[in-house]
């Protein structure tokens, strides 16, 4: 890390001490899941939003381990980011990479300020983890596109007011040809939102239906067909980041507090190794970020950092279950228990999210030249 971050962690820390000093301890476990608005505005207003993007689109030509430490410093502190989080991470820089001039105006100064949030529409019913299978249309009209099919698995499009939809357009010999992204407005009419609730009866993922939705022809996202090239390049963005090691965090942290400072075995080997493979996973996905801003597009990198730091968060709660005394209680309990149960239930998710484990190492193969 160059001292020009090491000396933005320090800012960012004592920031995040004072913001959520108030912010219930257990529900920090919730990392990047947590919403928030209102801390999202704050973190714009501070110029956490959008911090590589010129500032002629509202961003403030920070660098790209800069604005890592950032998000390491809010995803350790277990800081509600939901809000912005995906807009940030990868709808913004998509705009700024394939929109017209006038889609990087009109969005990109709202994500900065944290007043505009996205959403993917990628994943749909039937096609399982191949997304080249999707069945979404955008058909041609004489005022744009018309959009119908449906989105599955959309996080916070409840709560979102765009989402970047993939769709198909045409025919095509390749069944990855024909694809094509939209900047949908979520509350034009034909739009309908349905939720999926999770084991704890909680609300981020949608069900997002389009029936004959119209669409402006403002609203195609680069050139009509390269839909799949654009968002294999938006996936390495959602792939690589500290998020996919960091959503258990908070438990590591608060086992290491439970432990003392003295800590016999097993519980010190656990520690030790679980510090390791985290630090290992860091410099990993800080080395992705470092290539993605260069320009480079590490598809095969970011589904390795994906794939191994989604086995280490979900095992993680497991490791800790097992060393568990038998007097631990996930529901009246401490700080460690409400961590310890939410991440059991929720955990089994994160492999899904981005792209399956199936998926993710078919890619590194395809990458490695073994299919």
């Amino acid at each position: 890390m160059t001292p020009e971050a090491e000396e933005l962690r320090a800012i960012v820390r004592e920031f995040l001490q004072q913001a959520l000093e108030k912010y219930p301890a257990d529900e920090r476990v919730r990392s990047w899941s947590g919403f928030d608005s209102g801390f999202s505005r704050a973190l714009g207003e501070r110029g956490w939003i959008g911090m590589t993007w010129p500032k002629k689109y509202g961003g403030h030509e920070r660098s790209a381990l800069e604005r890592y430490v950032v998000l390491e410093e809010l995803l350790a502190a277990g800081a509600p980011v939901a809000a912005h989080w995906i807009a940030d991470r990868q709808s913004g820089p998509l705009l700024l990479r394939y929109g017209t001039e006038a889609q990087k105006l009109e969005h990109l100064p709202a994500i900065a300020r944290g007043d505009l949030y996205f959403c993917i529409g990628m994943s749909e019913p039937g096609a399982g983890s191949d997304l080249a299978a999707i069945r979404t249309t955008a058909a041609r009209t004489t005022r744009g596109w018309r959009l119908s099919g449906q989105k599955v698995w959309t996080t916070n499009a409840h709560h979102a007011h765009r989402m970047i939809a993939l769709a198909r357009t045409c025919a095509a010999e390749s069944r990855h040809g024909g694809l094509s992204q939209f900047l949908v407005d979520l509350s034009l009419p034909g739009i309908t939102i349905r939720p999926i609730l999770d084991l704890r009866g909680e609300r981020h993922f949608n069900e997002v239906f389009f029936d004959d939705v119209e669409l402006g022809a403002q609203a195609l996202i680069g050139a009509e067909g390269e839909g799949w090239k654009q968002v294999t390049a938006e996936l390495s963005l959602e792939r690589s980041g500290p998020e996919r090691y960091l959503s258990s965090f908070r438990l590591f942290e608060l086992l290491v507090q439970a432990a003392g400072a003295h800590p016999q075995e097993p519980l010190l080997g656990v520690i030790g190794q679980t510090a390791a493979e985290m630090w290992t996973l860091r410099q990993m996905s800080a080395a992705l970020a470092v290539q993605l801003a260069q320009g480079r597009d590490p598809l095969v990198e970011a589904a390795i950092v994906k794939d191994l730091g989604n086995s280490f968060e979900q095992r993680l709660p497991q490791l800790v279950q097992a060393l568990a005394d038998s007097d631990v209680d996930l529901i009246k309990g401490g700080p460690l228990d409400h961590a310890l149960g939410f991440l059991l239930q929720t955990s089994q998710s994160f492999s899904l999210r981005g792209g399956t484990r199936e998926i993710l190492r078919g890619i590194v193969a395809r990458g490695l030249g073994l299919r």
